[in-house]
C-alpha cells in the first residue's frame, strides 16, 4: 500500500499552492500549518533546494470524530499535503493516505473516518 497519492501539474508553484488551498477548502479542509521547507533548509543549513511546502490540512468535523474514537490520534494529525517543484519545473502535489498511516491503529470507528478522509483527499488531488 502506498502512503500517498499524487499528481503532477504544469503551473507555477504559487498557482499550485493557491489551487490546492482552494480545493481543500471546497472539501471542508483548512490549513493549520504551512512549512516552507526550502526557506527552512536555507536558514538552518544554508542549502538550496527546489520549492517545497508542507500544508497541514484539517477537516474539523472529521478530526473531532477521529479524536473521539482514538484520543491520541492527534499524533497523526493533521493530514499533510506536499507541494514541490520537480527538476523538470513541473509541480507535484502529494497527499498522505490516512488509511496507510492509521493501519497500525486497530479501531474500526477510526478506520471509517480515515476511509472518508482518504476519499476526500484522493478526490482533491485528482481534481487539480
Amino acid at each position: 500500500m502506498s502512503y500517498y497519492f499524487s499528481k503532477t501539474l504544469n503551473q507555477s508553484f504559487d498557482d499550485a499552492i493557491d489551487a490546492v488551498t482552494e480545493a481543500l477548502k471546497k472539501e471542508g479542509f483548512g490549513i493549520l500549518t504551512e512549512i516552507d521547507v526550502k526557506a527552512t533548509l536555507k536558514k538552518k543549513l544554508d542549502v538550496d533546494v527546489a520549492p517545497y511546502r508542507i500544508l497541514g490540512a484539517c477537516n474539523p468535523p472529521y478530526a473531532y470524530q477521529a479524536l473521539q474514537a482514538e484520543p491520541l490520534i492527534g499524533t497523526m494529525l493533521p493530514c499533510n499535503v506536499v507541494v514541490r517543484e520537480l527538476d523538470s519545473g513541473a509541480i507535484e502535489v502529494a497527499a498522505v493516505d490516512p488509511m496507510a498511516s492509521m493501519q497500525a491503529v486497530e479501531n474500526p470507528t477510526l478506520g471509517e473516518v480515515a476511509a472518508t478522509i482518504r476519499e476526500k483527499l484522493e478526490n482533491i488531488v485528482a481534481a487539480l
